[in-house]
């Protein structure tokens, strides 16, 4: 997905956080608006075309659900609703972008206009799905690698290149909440030397380190799960960060971007720089009172700040072993032209 190089795309994704609710997905939209970010994902389920019998739970965290089809079920959302969604998100200036999961997201995203699409890790190696995506010359497609090895997200890049040129990849660790020692950062450098693509991190470690320090590590696009609070039912609370992190996510980035695009040239110090190492630094003095005549020591001399008022101290050779051409008071600055040559 093409963007400004030096501008990091930061996606909030929302998953399963507003089980079921409607109007919880409005609420997000509106409190995620002034946080910086510059997109919301969503997940588009639907059980009907995605799910069966045998389908287990992830994670037991519902007791009111039967099987994961009943889950499903239960917190999907007809087009009407998934085009109310879009339209909020632009509305307040953020992109929309989605997760599909069955063929049936696929027409759904296409009717509502939606052209930023997700193919989740779980659906990397569905090849089928990804040749019946290309077909809409206009999707951009972000292709999450989380349960692939590199073979397949190989395979996988290779058929969505041939209908597209607006390819993303994200590195992923499917682990929830991923611990430090998983996340697999190296992955980012090898995703962008080997195809040359804007890549990115999808985070599920439940903290910001993780996704400032793959910026760090070139990424150009992070996605990390939100929720209101991580005491929030749900799948996904323990992986996600809160509204709040994002905003610190959000700083960390932009702090991160401009420092990156700073270039240090320690041959030659800024005005500033200057000004400051005249502040710190120091002159010369003479440290006890000594008349005119008198042969300068080693340990006649020393040094005081400001920088300026006397000769710098790095040439204190200079003086030494020379002699007074006045008297001189104690801590009083000395230069050059108070000695003979």
């Amino acid at each position: 997905m093409k963007k400004n190089k030096s501008k990091t795309l930061i996606i909030a994704e929302l998953a399963q956080a507003h089980d079921g609710s409607i109007g919880l997905v409005h609420s997000y939209i509106d409190s995620l608006k002034n946080t910086g970010v510059d997109a919301i994902k969503f997940q588009m389920h639907f059980a009907e075309f995605e799910s069966s019998k045998y389908e287990k739970f992830r994670v037991n965290f519902s007791s009111q659900d039967k099987s994961r089809f009943d889950y499903w079920k239960r917190i999907e959302f007809n087009q009407d609703q998934w085009m109310q969604i879009k339209r909020h998100c632009e509305d307040v200036g953020l992109k929309f972008i989605c997760s599909i999961f069955s063929d049936h997201s696929i027409e759904v995203l296409s009717k509502i206009g939606a052209n930023i699409i997700k193919v989740p890790s779980g659906e990397l190696s569905n090849f089928l799905m990804l040749s019946k995506l290309i077909k809409n010359k206009k999707n951009k497609i972000i292709l999450s690698t989380g349960l692939s090895n590199n073979k397949e997200i190989d395979e996988a890049f290779k058929i969505c290149s041939k209908q597209k040129k607006n390819i993303s990849i994200l590195h992923c660790t499917s682990e929830y909440p991923c611990p430090p020692e998983r996340l697999g950062l190296n992955q980012i450098g090898y995703l962008k030397k080997k195809y040359n693509v804007p890549v990115g991190l999808s985070d599920h470690s439940g903290n910001i380190y993780s996704s400032l320090m793959a910026i760090m590590l070139g990424a150009e696009i992070i996605e990390a799960h939100v929720v209101f609070d991580k005491r929030m039912f749900g799948p996904d609370t323990l992986s996600s960060i809160t509204i709040e992190d994002f905003k610190k996510l959000v700083e960390g980035a932009r702090f991160i971007e401009k420092a990156k695009l700073f270039e240090l040239n320690k041959n030659k110090l800024s005005k500033k720089t200057k000004e400051t190492k005249k502040i710190f630094g120091k002159s010369m003095i003479i440290n006890k009172n000594l008349p005119k005549g008198s042969i300068i020591t080693i340990d006649d001399i020393g040094s005081l700040k400001p920088e300026g008022y006397g000769l710098s101290p790095k040439y204190f050779e200079k003086i030494i072993n020379k002699r007074l051409k006045r008297n001189i008071k104690k801590y009083e600055f000395i230069s050059l032209n108070d000695v003979s040559k």
